[in-house]
C-alpha cells in the first residue's frame, strides 16, 4: 500500500512521502494566486542559509510571491467555532536539504495583528503584520496588502535595510482570476515543479526551521493576474524581476501543517 492517506472527510492526503511531523493545524486556502518569476540564480544564493542548496530550473531560479485567504484555520479537529480565516502574502523560492525539495520563505504577511505576533514568537517563522484587503466577486479577485511600521513587534527575521536601518516598504496590489480549465501539473512540468512540494523552510535567528504540510495535488487554472505593485522583492533585499510573471489560481484546497522546529 502507498505510504499516502487520503483523509476522506476532508479531502487532505494526511501522509506525505517522509513525512517525520505531526500535523497539528488544518487549514482550507482559498482565491489564491501563484505568480512566479525567473530570476538570476547568484541573485539568490546569498539571501540563503548555508544549509539549503537554490534549485534551479533551464539555468533559473524562481521567486514567487503568493497572496490567498487562509480559512478554517486552527487545530485539526477542533470546532469550527475556534478556527478562524486571515489573508496571506508569501515570498518564496525553490530549495533542497539533503535531496529533499522544498520551499524557502523569505517573507510571511498576514492580515491579523494579533495572530502575526502570536504566530512569529511561537513558530519563528518570518512573519509580518500587513494592512490587507480582499474581494472577490465571482470573477475577479483584488487584493492588496501593505506591511504595517511595526512589522508586529517582531523584528528577528533577515531581510533588507537601508543605511537608516529602515526596510523599504513592502508593498502588493494586484487582481486576478482564472483563465482556463481546472487542472492538476503533471511530474516533469514547470507547473508541477513549483507547487508540489511538501516541505517548506525558513531563517530563525542565524539558523533555520523546517516544517510540512500535506494536501491532496493542486487543483490548477491558468490565471490572468494586474499587478499595480509589488515592493515585495525589494523588502526582502531581492533584486526586482524583469518581465511579467507566470501565473496560475487556486480556489480551494484543504491542507494541513506541522509545527516549524529548528534544523
Amino acid at each position: 500500500m502507498s505510504d499516502q492517506r487520503i483523509d476522506s472527510a476532508r479531502g487532505i492526503d494526511r501522509k506525505t512521502p517522509h513525512q517525520s511531523m505531526p500535523h497539528v493545524a488544518s487549514m482550507t486556502w482559498r482565491h489564491g494566486l501563484f505568480a512566479h518569476w525567473p530570476v538570476d540564480p547568484e541573485a539568490i544564493r546569498s539571501h540563503l542559509p548555508r544549509e539549503l542548496t537554490l534549485e534551479t530550473r533551464d539555468g533559473h531560479a524562481w521567486v514567487s510571491v503568493l497572496p490567498f485567504v487562509l480559512a478554517n484555520v486552527g487545530l485539526r479537529w477542533s470546532p469550527s467555532i475556534l478556527k478562524t480565516a486571515l489573508p496571506e502574502l508569501n515570498v518564496r523560492t525553490y530549495v533542497r536539504y539533503r535531496g529533499e525539495p522544498g520551499l524557502f520563505f523569505f517573507s510571511v504577511d498576514i492580515g491579523a495583528p494579533l495572530l502575526a505576533r502570536v504566530i512569529g514568537q511561537t513558530t519563528r517563522l518570518p512573519v509580518y503584520h500587513a494592512r490587507m484587503r480582499v474581494g472577490a466577486d465571482g470573477r475577479q479577485v483584488g487584493f492588496s496588502s501593505s506591511r504595517t511600521d511595526d512589522e508586529s513587534g517582531w523584528d528577528t527575521h533577515v531581510g533588507a535595510r537601508g543605511e537608516s536601518g529602515a526596510r523599504p516598504p513592502a508593498r502588493f496590489d494586484a487582481t486576478y482570476r482564472p483563465a482556463g480549465d481546472v487542472f492538476t501539473p503533471r511530474p516533469g512540468t514547470l507547473a508541477y515543479w513549483l507547487t508540489e512540494r511538501r516541505r517548506f523552510y525558513a531563517p530563525e535567528n542565524g539558523g533555520v526551521l523546517t516544517g510540512e504540510i500535506a494536501h491532496n495535488p493542486w487543483p490548477l487554472q491558468p490565471a490572468e493576474a494586474t499587478i499595480t505593485e509589488n515592493t515585495m522583492f525589494e523588502a526582502n533585499g531581492l533584486p526586482s524581476p524583469d518581465g511579467e510573471p507566470v501565473c496560475h489560481y487556486c480556489e480551494e484546497l484543504a491542507m494541513t501543517g506541522s509545527i516549524p522546529r529548528r534544523l
